[in-house]
């Protein structure tokens, strides 16, 4: 897509605005910030259940979220902040009933992108994914690679696996030393015509999906497949909004989640402004000073505003679209304690 000469004036208009949510200066403990990263991802750790955990209710039963937990640690370590709550959250984490409960019994039952994720989160944490609760997560994600290059679930109920789950394994083995070639070009091999990348693979029909797109292109990019990266960094420009947003399926309004995928995906791939135009997006969603304090900091899912039901997984998703930093190279080192919340005069 070609960007008209007009959106030129918006870039520029918002560069200082959009670039002072990359700066992550030293922080003390719940303080005041004027950073929008780190004002949402206060505003995240406020919402977790002891500090620590999501928890989802589904026909009144409450769950504990481990995705959205993880999600949590990585939106801590872009922005450099809440590294207790991060640290109480892989606690949590390494709990052997939460544990089995999201990656599987490691026998009958074994989840290739919970896996891989939680391989990922365990990277970032600086923390010993061999031995993560008890569990070799290396191992275990190995045990998951069938012949074809795909990371696929072991279980009776089926296989879930998609390009997250690939994307995921392909970026977090790439932090360890290298993915499996045969991984990569499997992952490399759903490119679609169009350049971009489906959400479900073998579709009679390939359509490209924006999340799957913004995941896969880091997970190239990390295995060095440059080639595929830039033709899915082309096709998420093609369909990026006139707002700087992007839409999950056609029709539909643009969102943060889909969002701060790509942005994140624009950051690793050096495409700068189409970075800053995604973050546009998601400072205009984001709850302000004229917003109610409870809820200042935090990302809407969309321009209708607040909603509790989906702004803690907009949040933590748009987060790192905020922060310009992709998972292949996001590290908890150097982030302080604290829960940051935007500086208001009242």
């Amino acid at each position: 897509m070609t960007r008209p000469r007009a959106r030129v004036t918006v870039f520029l208009s918002t560069l200082a605005l959009a670039l002072s949510a990359t700066a992550t200066p030293a922080i003390a403990a719940s303080p005041p910030t004027l950073n929008r990263g780190q004002a949402a991802a206060g505003w995240l750790a406020r919402q977790m259940t002891d500090g620590s955990h999501f928890t989802d209710t589904f026909d009144g039963v409450t769950y504990p979220d481990q995705g959205l937990t993880i999600d949590a640690i990585f939106a801590f370590a872009a922005t450099g902040t809440a590294s207790n709550y991060a640290a109480r959250a892989t606690t949590w984490l390494a709990r052997p009933h939460i544990l089995s409960n999201y990656i599987g019994n490691g026998t009958a039952e074994s989840y290739a992108g919970a896996t891989a994720k939680l391989l990922l989160a365990a990277e970032v944490r600086g923390v010993n994914p061999a031995a993560f609760g008890g569990v070799d997560l290396p191992a275990r994600l190995a045990s998951l690679l069938t012949p074809s290059g795909r990371y696929s679930d072991h279980s009776k109920y089926g296989d879930f696996s998609n390009a997250f789950s690939q994307s995921l394994a392909v970026i977090a083995l790439s932090r360890r030393g290298g993915a499996p070639a045969a991984a990569v070009n499997f992952l490399a091999s759903t490119e679609c015509g169009d350049g971009g990348f489906p959400l479900y693979f073998a579709q009679t029909t390939c359509t490209s999906d924006p999340d799957a797109t913004a995941m896969d292109v880091q997970a190239l990019l990390a295995a060095g497949q440059r080639g595929p990266a830039e033709r899915g960094l082309n096709w998420l420009a093609s369909v990026q909004q006139s707002d700087g947003g992007f839409i999950s399926s056609p029709g539909a309004a643009p969102n943060t989640n889909s969002t701060g995928l790509a942005g994140e995906a624009f950051a690793s791939g050096g495409r700068f402004l189409r970075a800053i135009f995604a973050r546009f997006f998601l400072v205009s969603v984001q709850i302000g000073c004229s917003g109610k304090t409870a809820h200042q900091g935090a990302l809407a899912y969309d321009s209708t505003g607040f909603h509790q039901a989906t702004a803690a997984v907009a949040t933590a998703q748009g987060i790192l679209g905020l922060a310009d930093v992709g998972l292949a190279r996001l590290s908890a080192q150097g982030a302080h304690p604290g829960d940051p919340h935007l500086a208001c005069t009242s």
